[in-house]
């Protein structure tokens, strides 16, 4: 993770999920995607594993 932020004041369409996570994920292949975070929050410098694309959304989970 490269950055974090959490959704409290979420757009409309999004307003039933909040709050959320989302994140700049850098990845191995190089490159940055932003993306949700799902479960646990993950924390700037922390792992994560790609889970699902969700209305066209990367999420991701954190690696205990």
């Amino acid at each position: 993770v490269y950055t974090e932020t959490v959704v409290h004041s979420a757009p409309e369409a999004f307003a039933g999920e909040a709050p959320y996570q989302l994140a700049i994920v850098a990845l191995d292949a190089g490159g940055r995607v932003t993306a949700r975070i799902l479960g646990e929050r993950a924390a700037i410098g922390d792992r994560v594993d790609f889970v699902e694309f969700r209305n066209r959304t990367p999420c991701f989970r954190r690696i205990p």
